[in-house]
């Protein structure tokens, strides 16, 4: 009697299998691959023993896994059809999507995207079987004789691990087939909801040295309406791009003279970054924070003791030769600069909690291809805060920090977190498993206190520590890091720090890292994106625009606008000869919160209206209750435009 291995379903139910069946017709016709004792399988798997069995929706982050890398197999068999010769190299799924790398007998263009994708929808209208094959590796590199790419990455399979299973995984579908570990949908007709987007140069390997190669990029989905979704939000991403905003409301540049990923800031742009900035000052030094500066370059000394050379030196821009050889370095961060402060004289644990904070410049070499304006860049002001505390400290100064963190995110307009623990990464990390054990557990624990969603982000920490990350949803969903917590045992000990205990012993002091911005410059990026550019009242550059009807009008702007400086408001006075309509179409442009029109029957009143971004306008608003009215929504930073009824 042959043996049917027993499948144990997600409802505790069982089922036998008759050997030599697939899984797949164990599970529902939803399914569109398994998951068979926690490992990612393919329809077709046939389970050789008893088994644990979970089926896997479209809809699911494993199915929009699986459709996102067959959709890759089907776009590289698209562009082979299409440009016979083309060699293939790699098409991961990625997040929101996929793409592949392809080297095509002749270039590429974004005109050619809906003609590869109307190819790929033929493929998937001919419901092309997804059949896994196992190969040798001598039958593989016959398959790919002609794909170099593929080639290469047999050649650099691990010969015990290729030995050990006798065998290379290629999946074949119509007349095309690609190598590949899987698994995929079961046939090229599950694929309903796709989209070709872009096309990116990217080098084979990664290595500049390397082929060019062109990407092509592509978003799928569980349904249409999921792609509809999707696709919208991107159109609305774009409309908040804060590298156009920056453009449009003269915020920011990036001269070309100056350097890549190295920002200078306008006027505008500068006032809401002052603002921003002196509010975080003021919340610093209520909560107990000290205010201390460093400079911008250091011998590579400091470096080496911290470790960062050893473990950070590709993220480091070269050193400066300076005093007959020594070098220099730019400081990628402010940390082991904070630590000689605290070194510069005994320290007693009446001190501690020692809070230093500093906003301070770091500079980092990014590569080209990674710099994205604000939020990716070269030159940036880190609002960096290290604390250095006694060990039985450490749980209440993390669960004070978060709080602190939390409340001040808030204020700037942030208010839909998650947390993200950070633990230990593999092979590339100092200190004891007992170290880090005790500082990711206090973590975790502070982190639970916060009673927001915890996320495990395993082997992310940094070479000294474990960390929190405060990830922020935005306007529209998406999900940008914000601050950073790292628990260090690490560098205190590289720097041999102490205090003197109440028992008048040396004591080693814990060294908690916190960036509540990350960068001024990258949180400065994602407000822009957040508000698309309309910035609540108290962070607008401008709070009010005054319109003169005419040029015997202007005098009575700029008295009213002195007047409202002298009240802490920021006016502006649109002096151009342009229409009424057309300044207000300009302030509507520059996303002013408020615009005053003032003609002669304002200079008679003495009252005006007020129109606000809305268009909504109120009118008879006497100077009084203008003032009043536009204070008290800066004051309490009100994300909501006031009304000035009376």
């Amino acid at each position: 009697m042959l043996a049917m291995p027993r499948l144990r379903l997600p409802d505790g139910s069982t089922t036998e299998l008759p050997e030599g069946e697939p899984v797949g017709s164990a599970l529902g016709a939803g399914a569109i691959a398994a998951r068979v004792d926690g490992d990612l399988r393919d329809l077709s798997f046939v389970p050789a023993a008893d088994s644990a069995v979970e089926p896997v929706d479209a809809a699911s982050e494993d199915g929009l896994h699986v459709l996102r890398h067959s959709a890759a197999h089907v776009l590289a068999q698209a562009v082979c059809d299409l440009y016979p010769g083309t060699h293939y190299a790699i098409g991961p799924a990625i997040e929101d999507g996929f793409y592949y790398d392809l080297e095509p007998p002749t270039a590429l263009s974004a005109g050619d995207l809906n003609r590869i994708e109307q190819r790929m929808r033929k493929i998937v209208k001919q419901d092309q079987p997804f059949v896994r094959e196992e190969l040798s590796r001598a039958d593989a590199l016959e398959r790919f004789a002609a794909q170099p790419f593929k080639r290469e990455i047999i050649g650099s399979l691990d010969p015990d691990e290729v030995a050990a299973a006798d065998s290379v995984s290629v999946y074949a579908n119509g007349e095309w087939s690609d190598l590949c570990l899987g698994p995929h949908v079961p046939s090229t007709g599950r694929l309903r909801a796709f989209k070709l987007t872009h096309l990116a140069g990217a080098y084979w390997r990664g290595d500049e040295h390397n082929p060019q190669l062109t990407r092509v990029y592509g978003t799928a989905w569980a349904s249409q309406e999921d792609l509809d979704a999707y696709l919208h939000r991107q159109e609305e991403a774009e409309r908040r791009d804060h590298r156009k905003i920056g453009l449009e409301l003269d915020l920011f540049s990036f001269p070309d003279e100056i350097g890549s990923g190295l920002a200078v800031f306008h006027p505008r742009g500068g006032l809401v970054r002052r603002i921003m900035e002196d509010y975080s000052r003021e919340r610093h030094q209520a909560g107990g924070y000290e205010f201390v500066n460093t400079p911008h370059i250091t011998k590579s000394d400091l470096f080496e003791t911290s470790g960062h050379l050893q473990w950070f030196a590709e993220g480091m821009f070269p050193p400066m030769e300076l005093d007959g050889g020594a070098q220099y370095y730019l400081k990628p961060m402010n940390c082991p600069m904070h630590i000689l402060i605290y070194r510069s004289r005994t320290r007693s644990y009446r001190e501690l909690p020692l809070r230093l904070f500093e906003f301070g410049s770091v500079y980092r070499y990014e590569k080209s291809g990674t710099i994205h304006g604000l939020t990716r860049v070269r030159g940036m002001t880190q609002d960096d805060a290290h604390i250095f505390c006694a060990k039985e400290q450490m749980a209440g100064e993390l669960a004070s920090l978060l709080t602190f963190v939390l409340d001040l995110l808030r204020d700037y307009g942030l208010s839909d977190f998650y947390l993200e623990l950070s633990t230990r990464p593999e092979g590339k990390a100092v200190g004891t498993d007992d170290e880090w054990e005790e500082a990711t557990e206090t973590l975790r624990i502070a982190a639970q206190g916060m009673d927001l969603e915890l996320v495990m982000d395993e082997g992310g920490g940094t070479f000294y520590g474990p960390k929190i990350s405060v990830q922020a949803r935005d306007a529209i969903g998406r999900t940008w890091q914000m601050s950073t917590i790292q628990v260090d045992f690490q560098l205190p000990q590289r720097f041999d720090l102490h205090f003197a205990g109440d028992d008048n012993a040396r004591h080693r002091p814990i060294m908690i890292h916190r960036a509540l911005f990350g960068s001024v410059e990258r949180f400065f990026g994602v407000l822009t994106e957040h508000y698309a550019g309309a910035f609540p009242l108290w962070l607008a550059p401008e709070q009010v625009r005054l319109a003169p009807v005419a040029d015997r009008h202007v005098d009575h702007a700029n008295h009213l606008a002195s007047r409202l400086r002298a009240e802490g408001l920021r006016p502006f006075v649109d002096v151009s000869k342009e229409s009424v309509g057309k300044k207000i179409r300009a302030a509507q442009l520059m996303k002013a919160p408020y615009t005053l029109v003032i003609g002669d029957r304002e200079l008679e009143s003495g009252a005006y209206t007020v129109r606000d971004r809305a268009g909504t306008e109120t009118g008879a608003v006497t100077y009084e209750r203008l003032v009043s009215t536009l204070k008290d929504e800066a004051a309490t930073r009100s994300l909501a435009q006031s009304s000035f009824e009376a």
